[in-house]
C-alpha cells in the first residue's frame, strides 16, 4: 500500500488579520484626508475668489454710476450730490443718465435719468451691507426698492467716499457745495474675512467726472417753427439754429432766419445754444 501523504496549510493567526486591519485603516483614514484637504482648500479659495470679485463688482458699480453723473441748474433740489460720512461708512446721492446695461434699468421701463442712493445699512447678520436704491426723477422710490434694495457687497467694513478740497488740495469726505460736481471722487471699500477677524484687502478706485452742470438757459425747450410779426418765413424742412429766445416781431440779420413770438432762433444779440443736450 501507498502511504497517503498529508499536506498541512498554514492558516492566518487573529493578530496577523488585526495588523492588516490596522493598516487598511491608516490607508483610508489617510487618503480621506488628502481628499477633504483638497476639497476644503478648494472651498476655501472659491469663496475668496467670490468675496473678491464681489468687491469688484461693487466698485465697479459705484464707478459707473458716478461717470454717468449728471446735474442741470435749473430745478437743482432734483440734481443735488449730496454725501453724508460718518467714520468708516458714507452715504451717497447723486443723479445720473444711466445706459441701459445698468443694474435694474427694465424695472423702470426705460427711464434713463434716475437718482442713486448708496447707503450702509445693517444686515440680517447684523454686518455691514452697502445697498442701492434708485428712483426715477420727479418721483421717490416705490416700495418694492425701499424693502428690497440691491445689495452690492456684504460685511462692509469701509466704504468711505473722498473728494478733493478746492482750498486745500487734500482728499477729504466733506461735500459741501451739493449744487455742483466733484471734479474727481475717491472711493474705499473693505469687505470682511468671513475666515479671521481681519478685513480683507481694501479697495480704492478714483474717478474724474466727465459731466458739466448744464446752465439754465441751455434747458429750455425749442418751440415751434414759423413767421412772426416782422419776422420772415422759415421755409419747409430748415431748421432755426437754437438759441435763446427772441423778441416778438424781431427779424434776423441776413443769412439767419427769423423768429416769432415764443419762437427760437438767432437774431441780433443772440448767442448760438453751446453744444451739449438739452434737458
Amino acid at each position: 500500500m501507498k502511504s497517503r501523504l498529508h499536506h498541512s496549510a498554514r492558516a492566518f493567526t487573529l493578530l496577523e488579520i488585526m495588523v492588516a486591519l490596522a493598516m487598511l485603516a491608516m490607508i483610508v483614514v489617510a487618503i480621506y484626508s488628502a481628499w477633504y484637504s483638497i476639497v476644503k482648500g478648494s472651498a476655501v479659495a472659491a469663496k475668496a475668489a467670490a468675496a473678491g470679485q464681489r468687491t469688484r463688482v461693487a466698485m465697479r458699480t459705484v464707478q459707473n454710476s458716478l461717470l454717468s453723473a449728471c446735474m442741470y441748474a435749473q430745478n437743482q433740489q432734483y440734481y443735488s450730490f449730496v454725501v453724508d460720512s460718518e467714520g468708516d461708512y458714507s452715504s451717497l446721492s447723486f443723479t445720473a443718465h444711466l445706459p441701459g446695461s445698468f443694474l435694474r434699468s427694465r424695472k423702470f421701463g426705460g427711464a434713463e435719468i434716475r437718482r442713486l442712493n448708496f447707503t450702509i445699512e445693517d444686515g440680517p447678520d447684523s454686518k455691514k451691507e452697502l445697498v442701492l436704491r434708485q428712483n426715477v426723477l420727479l418721483m421717490d422710490p416705490d416700495r418694492d426698492e425701499m424693502q428690497n434694495p440691491l445689495v452690492l457687497a456684504h460685511d462692509v467694513k469701509q466704504f468711505i467716499v473722498e473728494f478733493i478740497d478746492p482750498n486745500t488740495g487734500d482728499w477729504t469726505s466733506e461735500w459741501d457745495n451739493t449744487n455742483q460736481l466733484p471734479k474727481k471722487v475717491r472711493v474705499t471699500l473693505t469687505l470682511g474675512d468671513k475666515f479671521s477677524d481681519r478685513p480683507q484687502e481694501s479697495m480704492v478706485g478714483t474717478v474724474a467726472l466727465v459731466a458739466q452742470p448744464v446752465q439754465g438757459v441751455w434747458q429750455m425747450p425749442m418751440g415751434g417753427l414759423g413767421p412772426g410779426p416782422g419776422g420772415q418765413q422759415v421755409p419747409p424742412g430748415q431748421q432755426v439754429p437754437p438759441g435763446q429766445q427772441g423778441q416778438p416781431g424781431q427779424q434776423g440779420q441776413p443769412g439767419q432766419q427769423g423768429v416769432g413770438p415764443g419762437q427760437f432762433g438767432t437774431g441780433p444779440g443772440m448767442n448760438n445754444f453751446p453744444a451739449g443736450g438739452i434737458r
